[in-house]
């Protein structure tokens, strides 16, 4: 073969090469739209999602791009994060961090598909109208974390039988206060005691609100479901223990971190069928129709070597009630 023929040759190969290339379709992006920051605890959901995307046949970096945006916990950047990923056209936006990260992209887009993952009632919030066929470009999961304040206040009371009145620790800046606020009232109500609500949404005011409850002689604590309280685990042992005060959380993550007593829906396992569902909407299903999961179990998880430091007993009928006992 001549020279000048094997290099048009080449030529015409590398052209080909090009061509085809380029007519490779591009791999789609999820959008994670975080209300935390990329701490621990918001990786450890992420690598949930990715766990429920791979089971669908999605792998990061093989057939789909992921694209990070956090709002280090201050809800007010959400609406601008949630606009870049919109105006970067990704296939798929999963919101991390509840209600406010949710409510922002539900704000900026109609037409990108939205799966969430919710301690709130979706049809509440008015981001559907129905559960089993919730319409427009959006679905996900409810976890129902508010309904489950009145069982969480029993529990509380049951830990500390003596208290005349519990706290609740909310965030003023979560969308969901406000409905927190009332559920809990209306679950005091039902076991007769009162509520002292607090409000913080930053360390330092976090910090303020143990004192407050504190000098109210507040005999137990429910701390509210949010995603800046979720990422400060450390913060909430070290201050319930300093006080010993008897405290329940909604989430697993806290007992495991060193908290007392835990009861809801496991977060992980939430947030990986966010991933499946994200992965069935890459496949093409609409997400109007895919209708909102719900959990079918709930744990309550006992942290018994916490409580013997600070010295808080518990009750045998709790501990025989536990799904799991940390010792």
């Amino acid at each position: 073969m001549r020279r000048r023929e094997f290099i048009t040759l080449i030529g015409g190969a590398a052209a080909w090469s090009l061509s085809a290339r380029a007519q490779q379709p591009a791999m789609p992006v999820v959008g994670f739209l975080g209300a935390p920051s990329a701490a621990p605890y918001a990786r450890a959901l992420v690598a949930a999602v990715h766990q429920g995307l791979k089971e669908v046949g999605y792998v990061d970096h093989q057939n789909v791009a992921m694209e990070y945006r956090w709002a280090d916990s201050q809800y007010d950047r959400l609406p601008a994060l949630a606009a870049d990923l919109v105006s970067r056209r990704v296939a798929v936006i999963i919101p991390i961090g509840g209600a406010p990260a949710t409510m922002a992209a539900k704000a900026a887009t109609s037409t990108i598909p939205i799966v969430f993952n919710l301690g709130a009632d979706p049809v509440g919030l008015g981001l559907v109208t129905n559960l089993s066929r919730p319409g427009g470009n959006i679905t996900g999961i409810a976890m129902m974390t508010l309904e489950m304040e009145t069982k969480r206040l029993e529990l509380l009371h049951e830990l500390a039988p003596a208290s005349s009145s519990l706290a609740i620790l909310l965030n003023p800046s979560n969308a969901q206060a406000q409905t927190q606020e009332r559920e809990a009232q209306r679950a005091a109500r039902v076991i007769g005691r009162q509520v002292l609500v607090l409000k913080a949404h930053t360390e330092h005011e976090i910090e303020g609100a143990f004192a407050a409850l504190v000098r109210e002689r507040a005999g137990a604590l429910l701390v509210g479901a949010d995603t800046f309280f979720t990422s400060q685990p450390t913060l909430f042992v070290v201050l319930t223990a300093r006080h010993a005060i008897p405290t329940i959380y909604p989430w697993r993550s806290y007992v495991d971190a060193g908290g007392l007593m835990s009861y809801g829906s496991s977060l992980l396992d939430a947030y990986r069928q966010t991933g499946v569902y994200a992965g069935r909407v890459l496949k093409g299903e609409k997400p109007g129709d895919l209708p909102i999961a719900q959990p079918t179990k709930f744990e309550l998880i006992i942290n018994l070597k916490t409580a013997r430091a600070v010295g808080i007993a518990i009750p045998p009928t709790l501990l025989a009630r536990a799904d799991e006992v940390i010792e």
